[in-house]
Protein backbone atom coordinates (compact mmCIF):
# COMPACT_ATOMS: atom_id res chain seq x y z
CA UNK A 1 0.00 0.00 0.00
CA UNK A 2 1.17 3.43 -0.96
CA UNK A 3 1.37 6.36 1.53
CA UNK A 4 -0.30 9.62 0.73
CA UNK A 5 3.05 11.52 1.34
CA UNK A 6 4.71 9.24 -1.65
CA UNK A 7 2.49 11.00 -4.08
CA UNK A 8 2.56 14.78 -5.31
CA UNK A 9 0.05 15.73 -7.66
CA UNK A 10 0.58 18.28 -10.32
CA UNK A 11 -2.66 19.77 -12.43
CA UNK A 12 -2.11 21.59 -15.67
CA UNK A 13 -4.18 24.34 -15.46
CA UNK A 14 -4.49 24.60 -19.90
CA UNK A 15 -3.37 26.93 -22.51
CA UNK A 16 -5.95 29.12 -24.48
CA UNK A 17 -8.71 26.98 -24.51
CA UNK A 18 -9.28 27.86 -28.42
CA UNK A 19 -11.59 25.28 -28.80
CA UNK A 20 -14.06 25.96 -25.40
CA UNK A 21 -14.13 29.55 -26.75
CA UNK A 22 -16.14 32.50 -25.90
CA UNK A 23 -15.87 30.09 -22.52
CA UNK A 24 -12.57 31.04 -21.88
CA UNK A 25 -12.47 34.07 -23.08
CA UNK A 26 -12.17 35.02 -19.84
CA UNK A 27 -11.19 32.40 -17.86
CA UNK A 28 -8.84 29.41 -18.00
CA UNK A 29 -10.59 25.80 -19.29
CA UNK A 30 -10.14 24.82 -15.53
CA UNK A 31 -12.38 27.19 -14.29
CA UNK A 32 -15.05 26.90 -16.57
CA UNK A 33 -18.03 26.39 -14.91
CA UNK A 34 -19.82 22.44 -14.39
CA UNK A 35 -22.85 21.28 -12.99
CA UNK A 36 -24.54 24.44 -12.04
CA UNK A 37 -22.46 25.04 -9.39
CA UNK A 38 -18.78 23.76 -9.57
CA UNK A 39 -15.95 24.46 -11.74
CA UNK A 40 -13.36 21.70 -14.15
CA UNK A 41 -10.63 21.74 -11.68
CA UNK A 42 -13.05 20.81 -8.92
CA UNK A 43 -13.13 17.25 -10.67
CA UNK A 44 -9.19 16.02 -10.59
CA UNK A 45 -8.58 18.20 -7.33
CA UNK A 46 -11.71 15.93 -5.90
CA UNK A 47 -10.07 12.81 -7.29
CA UNK A 48 -6.94 13.76 -5.53
CA UNK A 49 -8.05 14.59 -2.40
CA UNK A 50 -10.60 11.31 -2.26
CA UNK A 51 -7.94 9.36 -2.85
CA UNK A 52 -5.47 10.63 0.01
CA UNK A 53 -3.44 12.47 -2.45
CA UNK A 54 -3.42 15.96 -0.58
CA UNK A 55 -0.30 17.99 -1.51
CA UNK A 56 -1.28 19.37 -4.86
CA UNK A 57 0.24 21.59 -7.25
CA UNK A 58 -2.05 23.97 -10.13
CA UNK A 59 0.13 24.86 -13.13
CA UNK A 60 -1.16 28.17 -14.20
CA UNK A 61 -0.54 30.62 -17.43
CA UNK A 62 -3.63 32.01 -19.34
CA UNK A 63 -6.76 34.27 -18.30
CA UNK A 64 -5.73 32.88 -14.60
CA UNK A 65 -6.99 35.57 -12.17
CA UNK A 66 -10.60 33.83 -11.59
CA UNK A 67 -9.08 30.16 -11.51
CA UNK A 68 -7.00 31.55 -8.80
CA UNK A 69 -9.45 32.99 -6.92
CA UNK A 70 -11.69 30.01 -7.06
CA UNK A 71 -8.72 27.80 -5.11
CA UNK A 72 -7.98 30.76 -2.77
CA UNK A 73 -11.81 30.73 -1.99
CA UNK A 74 -12.30 26.60 -2.47
CA UNK A 75 -9.53 25.16 -0.90
CA UNK A 76 -8.08 25.54 2.79
CA UNK A 77 -6.57 22.93 4.94
CA UNK A 78 -6.11 23.42 8.77
CA UNK A 79 -2.72 22.85 9.97
CA UNK A 80 -3.62 19.27 12.29
CA UNK A 81 -4.99 17.69 8.19
CA UNK A 82 -1.97 18.63 6.25
CA UNK A 83 -2.02 18.77 2.81
CA UNK A 84 -2.52 21.95 0.24
CA UNK A 85 -3.60 23.29 -3.24
CA UNK A 86 -0.76 25.84 -4.11
CA UNK A 87 -0.89 27.59 -7.35
CA UNK A 88 2.64 27.72 -9.81
CA UNK A 89 2.15 30.45 -11.98
CA UNK A 90 4.65 31.24 -15.36
CA UNK A 91 6.87 33.33 -14.75
CA UNK A 92 10.10 34.51 -16.64
CA UNK A 93 13.31 33.81 -14.72
CA UNK A 94 17.12 33.95 -15.18
CA UNK A 95 17.08 29.77 -16.37
CA UNK A 96 13.74 30.19 -18.23
CA UNK A 97 12.86 33.67 -20.47
CA UNK A 98 9.69 32.24 -21.89
CA UNK A 99 6.18 31.28 -20.56
CA UNK A 100 5.31 27.55 -21.11
CA UNK A 101 5.43 26.47 -24.11
CA UNK A 102 2.95 23.13 -23.71
CA UNK A 103 2.50 20.54 -21.27
CA UNK A 104 5.54 19.34 -20.48
CA UNK A 105 7.29 22.32 -20.27
CA UNK A 106 5.32 23.87 -17.58
CA UNK A 107 6.57 20.63 -15.59
CA UNK A 108 9.75 20.75 -16.49
CA UNK A 109 9.89 24.68 -15.58
CA UNK A 110 8.90 24.09 -12.33
CA UNK A 111 10.91 20.88 -11.95
CA UNK A 112 12.86 22.37 -9.31
CA UNK A 113 9.55 22.85 -6.76
CA UNK A 114 8.44 19.36 -7.80
CA UNK A 115 11.30 17.62 -7.44
CA UNK A 116 11.69 19.17 -3.68
CA UNK A 117 10.47 16.57 -0.41
CA UNK A 118 10.18 12.83 0.44
CA UNK A 119 7.61 12.00 -2.10
CA UNK A 120 8.80 9.01 -4.61
CA UNK A 121 5.87 9.74 -7.76
CA UNK A 122 4.40 12.69 -9.77
CA UNK A 123 0.85 12.39 -10.58
CA UNK A 124 0.30 14.56 -13.60
CA UNK A 125 -3.36 15.32 -14.36
CA UNK A 126 -5.26 17.76 -16.51
CA UNK A 127 -7.59 20.58 -15.23
CA UNK A 128 -10.60 19.99 -17.82
CA UNK A 129 -11.89 16.55 -17.74
CA UNK A 130 -14.95 14.93 -16.11
CA UNK A 131 -14.21 11.74 -14.62
CA UNK A 132 -13.62 10.04 -11.11
CA UNK A 133 -10.86 7.75 -10.32
CA UNK A 134 -9.64 6.32 -7.32
CA UNK A 135 -6.05 7.06 -7.75
CA UNK A 136 -5.03 4.33 -5.67
CA UNK A 137 -5.43 2.39 -7.65
CA UNK A 138 -3.16 3.19 -10.75
CA UNK A 139 -0.58 3.86 -7.54
CA UNK A 140 -0.87 -0.14 -6.91
CA UNK A 141 -0.88 -0.90 -10.51
CA UNK A 142 2.75 1.57 -10.64
CA UNK A 143 4.17 0.16 -8.11
CA UNK A 144 3.30 -4.05 -8.57
CA UNK A 145 4.22 -3.52 -12.38
CA UNK A 146 7.62 -2.04 -11.68
CA UNK A 147 7.18 0.80 -13.92
CA UNK A 148 8.63 3.88 -14.44
CA UNK A 149 5.75 5.63 -16.33
CA UNK A 150 2.27 4.44 -15.60
CA UNK A 151 -0.19 6.08 -17.87
CA UNK A 152 -4.18 5.69 -17.18
CA UNK A 153 -6.06 4.80 -20.48
CA UNK A 154 -9.59 3.88 -21.30
CA UNK A 155 -11.34 2.23 -24.32
CA UNK A 156 -12.73 4.28 -27.25
CA UNK A 157 -14.48 3.77 -30.63
CA UNK A 158 -12.93 4.39 -33.99
CA UNK A 159 -14.19 8.34 -34.12
CA UNK A 160 -12.68 9.15 -31.16
CA UNK A 161 -9.53 7.24 -31.21
CA UNK A 162 -8.55 10.32 -34.29
CA UNK A 163 -8.63 13.06 -31.32
CA UNK A 164 -6.91 11.03 -28.83
CA UNK A 165 -3.19 9.30 -27.74
CA UNK A 166 -3.95 5.62 -28.35
CA UNK A 167 -1.50 3.39 -27.31
CA UNK A 168 -0.97 -0.46 -28.06
CA UNK A 169 0.39 -2.88 -25.17
CA UNK A 170 1.18 -6.12 -25.00
CA UNK A 171 0.11 -8.91 -22.72
CA UNK A 172 1.49 -7.77 -19.70
CA UNK A 173 0.77 -4.36 -19.77
CA UNK A 174 3.63 -2.65 -21.38
CA UNK A 175 3.13 -0.11 -23.72
CA UNK A 176 5.28 -0.72 -26.62
CA UNK A 177 3.49 1.39 -28.95
CA UNK A 178 2.15 5.46 -29.25
CA UNK A 179 0.22 7.25 -31.81
CA UNK A 180 -1.11 10.70 -31.15
CA UNK A 181 -4.41 11.72 -32.69
CA UNK A 182 -3.66 9.31 -35.95
CA UNK A 183 -5.94 10.34 -38.69
CA UNK A 184 -4.22 7.63 -41.43
CA UNK A 185 -6.64 4.57 -41.64
CA UNK A 186 -3.51 2.39 -41.34
CA UNK A 187 -2.39 3.75 -38.51
CA UNK A 188 -5.53 3.01 -36.73
CA UNK A 189 -5.75 -0.45 -38.43
CA UNK A 190 -2.50 -1.06 -36.11
CA UNK A 191 -4.10 -0.12 -32.45
CA UNK A 192 -7.19 -1.73 -32.99
CA UNK A 193 -7.95 -4.66 -30.70
CA UNK A 194 -11.47 -6.47 -30.66
CA UNK A 195 -14.20 -4.95 -27.87
CA UNK A 196 -14.16 -6.41 -24.32
CA UNK A 197 -16.64 -7.03 -22.02
CA UNK A 198 -18.90 -9.17 -24.62
CA UNK A 199 -19.24 -6.18 -27.12
CA UNK A 200 -18.97 -6.78 -31.20
CA UNK A 201 -16.58 -4.87 -33.48
CA UNK A 202 -13.61 -3.25 -32.32
CA UNK A 203 -11.96 -0.30 -29.64
CA UNK A 204 -8.97 1.57 -29.43
CA UNK A 205 -7.05 1.75 -25.74
CA UNK A 206 -6.70 5.93 -25.69
CA UNK A 207 -4.51 8.09 -23.10
CA UNK A 208 -6.94 10.08 -20.84
CA UNK A 209 -3.71 12.26 -20.04
CA UNK A 210 -3.42 11.18 -16.60
CA UNK A 211 0.54 10.33 -15.98
CA UNK A 212 2.28 8.94 -13.03
CA UNK A 213 6.16 8.97 -13.11
CA UNK A 214 8.52 7.84 -10.47
CA UNK A 215 10.28 11.34 -9.32
CA UNK A 216 13.75 10.48 -10.39
CA UNK A 217 12.48 9.09 -14.26
CA UNK A 218 10.41 12.49 -14.43
CA UNK A 219 13.53 14.95 -14.00
CA UNK A 220 15.04 12.35 -16.37
CA UNK A 221 12.78 12.26 -19.35
CA UNK A 222 12.61 15.95 -18.96
CA UNK A 223 16.36 16.81 -19.52
CA UNK A 224 15.56 18.12 -22.99
CA UNK A 225 13.82 20.76 -25.22
CA UNK A 226 10.32 18.26 -25.62
CA UNK A 227 7.36 20.47 -24.88
CA UNK A 228 4.24 17.95 -24.73
CA UNK A 229 3.95 15.30 -22.99
CA UNK A 230 1.35 13.48 -25.50
CA UNK A 231 2.99 14.32 -28.72
CA UNK A 232 7.02 14.36 -27.32
CA UNK A 233 7.88 12.60 -24.36
CA UNK A 234 5.15 10.05 -23.83
CA UNK A 235 6.43 8.54 -27.70
CA UNK A 236 10.29 8.99 -26.55
CA UNK A 237 9.94 7.32 -23.28
CA UNK A 238 8.40 4.29 -24.87
CA UNK A 239 11.65 3.26 -26.73
CA UNK A 240 13.89 3.16 -23.37
CA UNK A 241 11.39 3.19 -20.03
CA UNK A 242 9.01 0.39 -18.99
CA UNK A 243 5.88 2.19 -19.06
CA UNK A 244 2.72 0.55 -18.31
CA UNK A 245 -0.76 1.27 -19.04
CA UNK A 246 -3.53 1.46 -16.40
CA UNK A 247 -6.83 0.11 -17.81
CA UNK A 248 -9.99 2.15 -16.39
CA UNK A 249 -13.44 1.27 -17.86
CA UNK A 250 -15.26 4.12 -15.96
CA UNK A 251 -16.72 7.45 -17.37
CA UNK A 252 -14.10 9.81 -18.64
CA UNK A 253 -15.32 12.89 -20.84
CA UNK A 254 -12.17 15.43 -22.00
CA UNK A 255 -14.06 18.95 -21.97
CA UNK A 256 -12.20 20.17 -24.30
CA UNK A 257 -15.00 21.37 -27.16
CA UNK A 258 -18.79 23.47 -26.86
CA UNK A 259 -20.11 20.22 -27.49
CA UNK A 260 -18.64 17.94 -25.61
CA UNK A 261 -18.78 20.69 -22.36
CA UNK A 262 -22.68 21.04 -23.41
CA UNK A 263 -23.38 17.37 -23.82
CA UNK A 264 -21.62 16.79 -20.59
CA UNK A 265 -23.64 19.12 -18.44
CA UNK A 266 -26.96 17.91 -19.97
CA UNK A 267 -26.03 14.53 -19.34
CA UNK A 268 -26.74 15.37 -15.36
CA UNK A 269 -30.19 14.99 -16.01
CA UNK A 270 -30.15 11.47 -17.52
CA UNK A 271 -32.64 9.05 -15.40
CA UNK A 272 -28.80 7.30 -15.24
CA UNK A 273 -26.21 9.92 -15.74
CA UNK A 274 -22.73 8.71 -16.44
CA UNK A 275 -21.56 11.07 -13.85
CA UNK A 276 -23.40 11.57 -10.46
CA UNK A 277 -22.68 14.46 -8.69
CA UNK A 278 -24.90 12.70 -5.76
CA UNK A 279 -22.33 9.99 -4.86
CA UNK A 280 -22.14 10.51 -1.00
CA UNK A 281 -18.59 8.38 -0.91
CA UNK A 282 -16.95 10.58 -3.96
CA UNK A 283 -18.07 14.05 -2.88
CA UNK A 284 -16.80 16.64 -5.02
CA UNK A 285 -15.71 19.62 -3.47
CA UNK A 286 -15.68 23.34 -4.60
CA UNK A 287 -15.91 26.79 -3.07
CA UNK A 288 -18.81 26.92 -0.20
CA UNK A 289 -21.11 29.36 -0.73
CA UNK A 290 -23.39 31.05 1.79
CA UNK A 291 -26.61 31.25 -0.87
CA UNK A 292 -30.29 30.94 -0.21
CA UNK A 293 -32.21 27.62 -1.75
CA UNK A 294 -33.58 28.22 -4.66
CA UNK A 295 -37.04 29.76 -5.43
CA UNK A 296 -39.25 27.89 -7.65
CA UNK A 297 -43.06 29.70 -8.33
CA UNK A 298 -45.93 28.01 -10.41
CA UNK A 299 -43.12 26.53 -13.21
CA UNK A 300 -43.43 23.44 -15.22
CA UNK A 301 -39.79 21.43 -14.78
CA UNK A 302 -39.20 18.26 -16.84
CA UNK A 303 -35.42 17.22 -16.36
CA UNK A 304 -33.78 20.11 -14.43
CA UNK A 305 -31.34 20.80 -12.20
CA UNK A 306 -31.28 24.22 -10.40
CA UNK A 307 -27.72 25.41 -8.32
CA UNK A 308 -28.22 27.43 -5.50
CA UNK A 309 -30.11 30.76 -5.18
CA UNK A 310 -31.68 30.73 -8.26
CA UNK A 311 -35.49 32.76 -8.91
CA UNK A 312 -37.61 31.12 -11.63
CA UNK A 313 -41.08 31.97 -11.38
CA UNK A 314 -43.72 30.83 -13.96
CA UNK A 315 -41.51 29.57 -16.65
CA UNK A 316 -41.17 26.00 -18.38
CA UNK A 317 -37.97 24.11 -17.96
CA UNK A 318 -37.45 21.11 -20.26
CA UNK A 319 -34.07 19.56 -19.90
CA UNK A 320 -32.01 22.63 -18.30
CA UNK A 321 -29.08 22.75 -15.81
CA UNK A 322 -29.38 26.14 -14.12
CA UNK A 323 -26.69 27.64 -12.85
CA UNK A 324 -25.70 30.25 -9.05
CA UNK A 325 -28.00 32.54 -8.87
CA UNK A 326 -29.70 32.78 -11.93
CA UNK A 327 -32.86 34.45 -12.86
CA UNK A 328 -35.33 33.29 -15.07
CA UNK A 329 -38.53 35.12 -15.98
CA UNK A 330 -42.55 34.54 -16.88
CA UNK A 331 -43.28 33.02 -19.27
CA UNK A 332 -40.02 32.02 -20.90
CA UNK A 333 -39.69 28.47 -22.36
CA UNK A 334 -36.17 26.88 -21.87
CA UNK A 335 -35.37 23.59 -23.74
CA UNK A 336 -32.04 22.32 -24.10
CA UNK A 337 -29.98 24.88 -21.88
CA UNK A 338 -27.06 25.29 -19.91
CA UNK A 339 -27.10 28.53 -17.89
CA UNK A 340 -23.73 29.34 -15.75
CA UNK A 341 -25.42 31.18 -13.48
CA UNK A 342 -24.36 34.41 -11.97
CA UNK A 343 -21.62 36.53 -10.26
CA UNK A 344 -23.95 38.60 -8.07
CA UNK A 345 -27.49 39.63 -7.81
CA UNK A 346 -28.50 42.99 -9.03
CA UNK A 347 -31.01 45.49 -7.55
CA UNK A 348 -34.03 43.66 -9.83
CA UNK A 349 -36.70 41.69 -7.81
CA UNK A 350 -38.72 38.70 -9.07
CA UNK A 351 -42.08 40.38 -8.66
CA UNK A 352 -40.53 43.80 -9.75
CA UNK A 353 -42.22 45.73 -13.22
CA UNK A 354 -40.13 44.82 -16.25
CA UNK A 355 -38.04 47.89 -17.47
CA UNK A 356 -37.95 47.09 -21.01
CA UNK A 357 -36.33 50.58 -22.01
CA UNK A 358 -33.95 50.97 -19.21
CA UNK A 359 -30.02 51.47 -20.38
CA UNK A 360 -29.37 48.20 -18.19
CA UNK A 361 -31.52 45.07 -18.32
CA UNK A 362 -31.88 43.12 -15.43
CA UNK A 363 -29.34 40.07 -14.96
CA UNK A 364 -31.27 37.09 -15.98
CA UNK A 365 -33.51 35.73 -18.65
CA UNK A 366 -36.42 38.06 -19.36
CA UNK A 367 -40.43 37.09 -19.84
CA UNK A 368 -41.81 35.52 -22.60
CA UNK A 369 -38.45 34.11 -23.73
CA UNK A 370 -37.84 31.01 -26.47
CA UNK A 371 -34.40 29.60 -26.20
CA UNK A 372 -33.16 26.36 -27.28
CA UNK A 373 -30.33 24.69 -27.64
CA UNK A 374 -28.04 26.82 -25.82
CA UNK A 375 -25.35 28.17 -23.30
CA UNK A 376 -25.80 31.16 -21.19
CA UNK A 377 -22.71 32.41 -19.95
CA UNK A 378 -22.50 33.97 -16.39
CA UNK A 379 -23.95 37.86 -15.68
CA UNK A 380 -25.79 37.29 -19.30
CA UNK A 381 -28.85 39.95 -19.58
CA UNK A 382 -31.77 38.61 -21.84
CA UNK A 383 -34.47 40.72 -22.70
CA UNK A 384 -38.03 40.36 -23.25
CA UNK A 385 -39.30 38.20 -25.74
CA UNK A 386 -35.66 37.13 -26.97
CA UNK A 387 -35.96 33.87 -29.23
CA UNK A 388 -33.05 31.99 -29.55
CA UNK A 389 -33.89 28.58 -31.62
CA UNK A 390 -32.33 25.35 -32.41
CA UNK A 391 -29.01 25.13 -34.67
CA UNK A 392 -28.11 21.89 -34.91
CA UNK A 393 -25.72 21.29 -37.74
CA UNK A 394 -25.31 25.34 -38.79
CA UNK A 395 -22.09 26.19 -39.55
CA UNK A 396 -20.12 27.69 -36.76
CA UNK A 397 -20.19 31.40 -36.21
CA UNK A 398 -18.86 34.64 -33.87
CA UNK A 399 -21.10 38.09 -34.39
CA UNK A 400 -20.41 40.69 -31.48
CA UNK A 401 -23.19 39.21 -28.94
CA UNK A 402 -23.14 35.61 -29.48
CA UNK A 403 -21.27 32.52 -31.45
CA UNK A 404 -22.42 29.37 -32.79
CA UNK A 405 -20.00 26.25 -32.35
CA UNK A 406 -21.31 22.81 -32.80
CA UNK A 407 -24.53 23.81 -33.50
CA UNK A 408 -25.00 25.22 -29.98
CA UNK A 409 -25.92 28.85 -29.57
CA UNK A 410 -23.26 30.65 -26.49
CA UNK A 411 -23.97 34.05 -24.98
CA UNK A 412 -20.58 35.24 -23.79
CA UNK A 413 -19.81 36.25 -20.48
CA UNK A 414 -21.62 39.62 -19.47
CA UNK A 415 -23.48 40.36 -22.66
CA UNK A 416 -26.75 42.22 -23.05
CA UNK A 417 -29.34 40.46 -25.84
CA UNK A 418 -31.91 43.48 -26.32
CA UNK A 419 -35.78 42.89 -25.74
CA UNK A 420 -36.91 41.16 -29.38
CA UNK A 421 -33.98 39.52 -30.50
CA UNK A 422 -34.22 36.87 -32.86
CA UNK A 423 -31.04 33.90 -33.07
Amino acid sequence: MHRPEDVLAVILGGGRGTRLYPLTKDRAKPAVPLGGKYRLVDIPISNCLNSGVRRIFLLTQFNSHSLHRHIQNAYKFDQFGGGWVLVLAAQQTYRNATWYQGTSDAVRQNLDRLMTGLHEHVLVLSGDQLYRMDFREIIRVHLDSEAEITIAATPVDRTAATSLGLLGVDDTGRVIDFAEKPKDPAVLDRFSVPAGAGRAGEEFLASMGIYLFRKRVLGEILDNDLNDFGKDVIPNAIRGRRVVAFRSTGYWEDIGTIGAFFNANLALLDDMPPFDFFDPNWPIYTRPRYLPSSLVLNCSLRRAMLADGCKVREAQLERVLVGIRSVIRPGSHLRDVVTLGADFYDNDVLEGPWPIDADLLPLGVGPSCEIERAILDKNVRIGAGVKIRNHAGDPDIETPTYCIKDGIVVIPKNQVIPAGTVI
